[in-house]
């Protein structure tokens, strides 16, 4: 037996590299290298944060891939990575990150992936995705935006401060490291006045520790903004990441995968939904298994039973709360998550035991204390 799932699982990795190809595509006389996991349905564009390169996302593809079975696509911008710069620019500011969409677009076109796409990007990266959906907003049918950099975080006085910190002539020229600090200022100006189309459904995932080290006046108002991004868009839904600094996919993988399957199920039809929260259900739950350690899962699993519940899959969505609860027993928030969904249930007496050992743990939990005080009169 221990031979037969071996052997089962060497096949499955197998399949799974065999459609993953690594190449270099000619854009204009050099070559910008993209690595594309390939599959079926809307495709997944991941742009890197400022000096990575594509390999920062190879941590969290596989999962993806296997949940969604769609084609996912990582590149290193010029410059970075084993892309190269275009010989034909001379000055710096030909660098600038119009060039790097117009290079973009070209690599997806000529490998054809030009109709439409879901786009993820972290930090830095956040500003290509921005302007991609500006420049191409029929392509775009979502956006995931990981701890990114937003448009209006730049004003006039941090970029004098980032240019009295700042010395641009240790940076080895050429090079994507240099031409992206060279034009640094001019990129922050003119995103300003680029936004997200109105009507482009975006999520955006920041922790509550990002830049943690920083200067009190950087990381204050990055958090504030990331906080405010939503305010008066019905078209954007913030999710914060607790305990995660600025890489939240590698600190908390399982709500950034979990949240990329969730922008991708948007676009399929009622019955590929239920078959995708299906797969992302067993998703989670080797997931949290995974990391139960760290305590980091149990966010994911209560947003998969409530998508669930959404979708009026009531069953499922309790056989994900009474997992959370056997993964994490001393979360109070996961007994009040499970006694909700039982009262939808109509299953009382169950469901105020959850509540009472909600509040067991928790004697300040004043929702467990309105539902109980309900429930007895």
């Amino acid at each position: 037996m221990k031979f037969f799932y071996l052997s089962i699982v060497l096949l499955f990795s197998l399949s799974i590299h065999s459609q993953t190809q690594d190449t270099l595509v000619d854009v204009g006389g050099y070559n910008m290298h993209f690595r594309i996991m390939k599959g079926e349905g809307t495709p997944i564009l991941f742009e890197a944060g400022a000096g990575n390169d594509a390999s920062v996302w190879h941590g969290i593809l596989e999962k993806i891939h296997n949940v969604t079975g769609t084609t996912l696509i990582t590149y290193d911008r010029s410059g970075f990575g084993t892309s190269e710069l275009n010989p034909k620019l001379k000055n710096d500011a030909d660098f600038g990150i119009e060039n790097g969409i117009t290079e973009l677009e070209i690599g997806l076109s000529k490998l054809g992936y030009n109709n439409e796409i879901i786009l993820v990007s972290h930090s830095y990266g956040g500003l290509y995705n921005l302007l991609y959906a500006h420049k191409y907003p029929k392509k775009v049918k979502s956006v995931v935006l990981i701890d990114v950099t937003l448009n209006n975080f730049w004003n006039e006085e941090l970029l004098t401060m980032r240019d009295n910190m700042f010395d641009t002539s240790t940076i080895v020229k050429p090079s994507g490291d240099y031409y992206m600090n060279a034009n640094f200022n001019e990129i922050m100006r003119y995103m300003r006045s680029i936004e997200f189309p109105n009507n482009m459904p975006i999520i955006n995932v920041f922790p509550e520790n990002s830049f943690a080290g920083f200067p009190e006046v950087l990381s204050n108002r990055w958090r504030k903004l990331h906080k405010e991004f939503n305010h008066n868009k019905d078209n954007v839904e913030n999710i914060i990441a607790y305990g995660s600094a600025h890489a939240v996919f590698q600190d908390n993988p399982g709500l950034i995968i979990n949240t990329i399957i969730k922008a991708y199920s948007a676009t399929l039809n009622e019955n590929q939904q239920r078959e995708l929260l299906q797969k992302a259900l067993d998703n989670a739950i080797e997931m949290s298994i995974e990391t139960k350690v760290n305590n980091r899962s149990e966010h994911d699993l209560n947003e998969l039973g409530y998508s669930f519940l959404r979708n009026e899959e009531l069953e499922k969505a309790m056989e994900v709360f009474k997992l959370n609860t056997l993964l994490f027993p001393d979360s109070f928030n996961v007994y009040d998550s499970y006694g909700e969904v039982l009262l939808m249930a109509d299953k009382k007496a169950e469901a105020m035991k959850m509540y009472e050992k909600s509040l067991e743990l928790n004697p300040e939990n004043k929702n467990a204390k309105n539902v109980l005080l309900e429930l007895k009169q």
